[in-house]
């Protein structure tokens, strides 16, 4: 062997396939377009919960009219729980139509939910209350009226899930600054 080839750095190898799809995807995660998309994703999601609290808490005569509302003395649940519930827990979601701890965990749900998504903050926990919350529903109405088992409750909420996990209220949100509090620092499961 000559002094050459003793310092000569050893030829790089390619990095493994699975490696490069690993970088790849998440480059587009931290694509600008990619997180833009989200934000838009995770606004609608947030719109959609917090448009259902205020047209069931006002009756604005989208899916509840001025006499059902909340605020008028109505209840939130009974009408879906009581008339549009089917399947094989339908006995169990009747049971409890028009209670008022449902009608304020429902409507509690929905704005904690809608906020969560639309300010960008404490979107885990905003998530797993709205699985719960899209399971439930889903299970009400079995089986889905298009589909042996899935429906648009279940993809929304996987997407929830997912929205959670990318951290999607950073953008065009509040997430950062959320996440900078020593509180959600030190229970990282308030992000």
């Amino acid at each position: 062997m000559t002094s050459q080839n003793i310092d000569r750095p050893p030829a790089r190898r390619p990095a493994p396939i699975a490696d490069r799809a690993d970088h790849r995807a998440r480059h587009v995660l931290d694509s600008r377009s990619a997180r833009r998309v989200f934000a838009a994703v995770r606004l609608a999601i947030g719109w959609t919960f917090l448009w259902a609290f205020l047209d069931k808490l006002l009756g604005l005569g989208f899916a509840t009219p001025a006499d059902g509302a909340w605020a008028a003395g109505g209840s939130p649940t009974q009408g879906f729980l009581a008339e549009a519930t089917a399947g094989p827990l339908a006995g169990f979601y009747q049971s409890f139509a028009g209670a008022a701890w449902a009608d304020w965990l429902f409507m509690a749900g929905l704005l904690g939910i809608g906020l969560a998504f639309l300010l960008g903050v404490g979107m885990r926990i905003g998530a797993a209350a709205g699985t719960l919350m899209l399971v439930l529903m889903w299970s009400a109405v079995l089986p889905p009226e298009n589909n042996p088992f899935m429906d648009d409750h279940l993809i929304m909420a996987l997407t929830m899930v997912g929205l959670a996990l990318i951290n999607a209220g950073d953008t065009a949100g509040l997430g950062r600054r959320w996440a900078g509090l020593s509180l959600v620092r030190r229970y990282p499961a308030l992000r």
